[in-house]
């Protein structure tokens, strides 16, 4: 079967590609599928026109045209749907139904409907995009806002099956209308190369007791992290917070701020924008990862690969019991779960890990165990295959 990815952006700096389609491309090449990824890399300009193998991939950075008004969008969807179709695919895979691969998925079901190609056509959600959601975060003018939420509904609703990386988005597509057969659960994953666990420093190297907040900033209000680590400091004095992360609007800067103004500002390291090669030497230097999450539409749609990371790495986590949170960490057992709001609730979970190393390390064995084995993607893409499956593909 022959297999056409078609993603919202480059492999840098967004991760929809990094940490979704693409290691999802990887786990079915390895069962045999030919997998190409095609991307518009708007986000990564100096990849553009360039082509490689990975893993037995084929990415393909289409070529981007000059910035010409309304053309521009216009030029770069037709490119990827010639690029996709190219291979003459069994499946067309689009990941996000808004912006370019909104308009791609549209041109390919146009395509279908006057009979031009065969495949299938699969639209991929892992956020909510219209209202309440990422439309609100990103600044977009209202007349992208009408957009961006028109394309969503009707990509969603126009294709042969629809991928979802959370249940909450799974209940949201399934009361579009399309049919709870068509829509297939798929969850973000572990990824093989950022899989390394979390090994501590040396026993020699003396470091404060350390939490990590492994963050994009948006998830929650900055004031819940302060008063939650002030809480903490007041249990376990001699404690740290390492911040690792950039937000989209300085909101890192915002932090700082609040951590100076409430007199926590020596206690706090900001480590800034991390690549994934520099991941695992923060992660070591942990002893707790914190996760909080406001109880929003967007939290409870979205599904957080940075918490997969941290739990494959083998860190206990304590996170708000939102959305996708609750899927991947039981309480207890791989790692806490606590009630959106509840600071004091969060701060006494922070501060037994820190005061247990045994539950630590207990918590941190398992959260690893239960990641890399019951969220690795060559078992996730059994869905995936079946979202597929309902053609008789060409080997």
């Amino acid at each position: 079967m022959r297999i056409a990815m078609i993603g919202p952006f480059g492999l840098k700096p967004k991760g929809t590609v990094a940490v979704r389609a693409l290691p999802m491309a990887k786990a079915l090449a390895a069962k045999g599928y030919r997998v190409s990824v095609i991307l518009p890399p708007w986000s990564h300009p100096q990849d553009s026109g360039r082509e490689w193998e990975e893993e037995g991939v084929q990415v393909c950075n289409v070529a981007l045209p000059p910035r010409l008004p309304l053309l521009w969008h216009l030029i770069i969807a037709c490119r990827l749907i010639r690029r996709a179709l190219a291979i003459d695919p069994d499946v067309v895979h689009c990941f996000k139904p808004t912006a370019y691969v909104g308009i791609a998925a549209m041109g390919i079901w146009l395509l279908k409907r006057l009979g031009l190609t065969k495949a299938r056509l699969i639209v991929d959600s892992d956020d909510w995009e219209g209202k309440g959601g990422w439309s609100e975060v990103e600044g977009y003018t209202w007349a992208q806002k009408l957009l961006f939420a028109w394309q969503e509904r009707w990509n969603l609703t126009h294709c042969d099956a629809v991928t979802v990386a959370s249940r909450a988005l799974e209940t949201i597509v399934w009361s579009l209308g399309v049919r709870p057969s068509r829509v297939f659960y798929v969850p973000n994953g572990a990824i093989g190369d950022r899989q390394q666990p979390a090994s501590g420093e040396s026993p020699a190297v003396h470091r404060p007791p350390t939490v990590l907040l492994y963050t994009r900033f948006f998830e929650y209000d900055l004031k819940r992290v302060v008063d939650i680590f002030r809480r903490v400091l007041a249990e376990v004095p001699e404690a740290r917070l390492l911040v690792v992360g950039k937000g989209l609007f300085g909101e890192e800067e915002e932090l700082l701020a609040l951590a100076k103004k409430a007199g926590l500002a020596d206690r706090v390291v900001y480590a800034g924008w991390a690549e994934p090669d520099e991941l695992p030497a923060h992660f070591s230097a942990a002893d707790v990862a914190i996760y909080p999450y406001d109880d929003t539409l967007i939290n409870r749609t979205k599904c957080a690969a940075k918490l997969v990371e941290l739990m494959a790495a083998g860190l206990p986590v304590v996170a708000n019991d939102v959305g996708q949170n609750g899927e991947y960490i039981e309480h207890g057992v791989s790692g806490l779960l606590v009630p959106p709001g509840d600071e004091a609730a969060f701060a006494s979970g922070v501060i037994e890990l820190l005061q247990d190393e045994g539950l630590r390390r207990r918590l941190g064995q398992e959260a690893r165990r239960r990641i890399l084995e019951e969220f690795a993607w060559d078992k996730l893409v059994a869905n995936v295959e079946r979202a597929y499956g309902m053609m008789r593909g060409r080997s």
